[in-house]
């Protein structure tokens, strides 16, 4: 998408220098991906403490090593 943009050139200029990037566009889609990265993140920890998960990771691992030994065992005929 085409867009005309007033951007400070001390700021393009430093984004570009940051970004290692010499084109202003990628140099600006870098910068904005980033935003929305950082902008994302922000958000994740907003919820710290907000949201309670009962995870119990050490039951997950024991079923998904049990799935692969099934699996390896109709695969290759293996016997445990």
């Amino acid at each position: 998408m085409r867009a005309t943009l007033n951007i400070p050139d001390d700021i393009l200029a430093e984004v570009q220098k940051i970004s290692g990037e010499k084109s202003k566009t990628k140099a600006i889609v870098i910068a904005m991906k980033e935003f929305i990265r950082e902008k994302k993140i922000q958000d994740l920890i907003a919820l710290r403490g907000k949201i309670q998960i009962d995870y119990d990771w050490e039951k997950e691992e024991e079923l998904e090593m049990k799935v692969q030994d099934e699996r390896e065992r109709r695969l290759y005929g293996r016997k445990k």
